[in-house]
């Protein structure tokens, strides 16, 4: 009886450190994905949306298209896929804020497709698969479906399981330039809140 009532209490200790452990193999994912620059030659660069402000990107969706831009100044892939829709208050998309700013350092609208309906990471991928799939950018690279991926270095994780999800192929390759990247502390908490994302985007998206 008492050998039992030990293995009972013990159990809730098991827990907790099973738990500790998944969080802290998450957390470590996190921070290595967000090291991992995995640019190479692809179908098309896919920039993640971020906030607008009347019509000019933020900091964070600007750094992000800077990084695109030299991305696809290096020839790494024909298309690039601007994402993000409308959000609360805003009487434009995200995506369509992205187009007007990389048009004018140097990406011609024909290279161009938007993405102008997703609010979340995966809303927007989910657009992205289906603009890979209509043939819209597979009839320009006639390869597969290899797609550079764009945004903060803490959300690389989370982009590179949700893609897989949806058939693609990603390769990661996060800005360097972000204000978010800037200071640790505001670095840090994003590292912490993406790690207890990722256990439910793995079992539960």
């Amino acid at each position: 009886m008492r050998r039992r009532r030990s293995r009972l209490l013990r159990f809730p200790l098991y827990l907790l450190l099973l738990v500790a452990g998944g969080w802290l193999l998450s957390l470590g994912a996190v921070v290595a994905w967000a090291a991992w620059d995995r640019s190479q030659p692809g179908e098309a660069i896919v920039v993640l949306g971020a906030a607008q402000y009347a019509g000019r990107p933020s900091p964070v969706l600007r750094a992000r298209l800077d990084h695109a831009i030299e991305l696809w100044g290096r020839g790494l892939a024909p298309r690039m896929i601007l994402t993000g829709g409308v959000g609360d208050g805003d009487t434009t998309s995200e995506a369509a804020v992205s187009r007007r700013y990389v048009m004018r350092h140097g990406v011609p609208d024909t290279a161009i497709l938007m993405e102008a309906v997703g609010r979340t990471t995966q809303e927007s991928l989910r657009g992205v698969a289906a603009l890979m799939e209509s043939g819209k950018v597979r009839s320009v690279a006639g390869k597969g479906r290899e797609v550079i991926l764009v945004s903060d270095p803490f959300h690389m994780l989370r982009l590179d399981i949700a893609a897989r999800r949806l058939d693609l192929v990603p390769y990661t390759s996060p800005t360097r330039t972000s204000p978010i990247s800037a200071n640790r502390n505001t670095t840090w908490k994003y590292y912490l809140n993406e790690s207890l994302k990722i256990p439910f985007v793995l079992l539960l998206e």
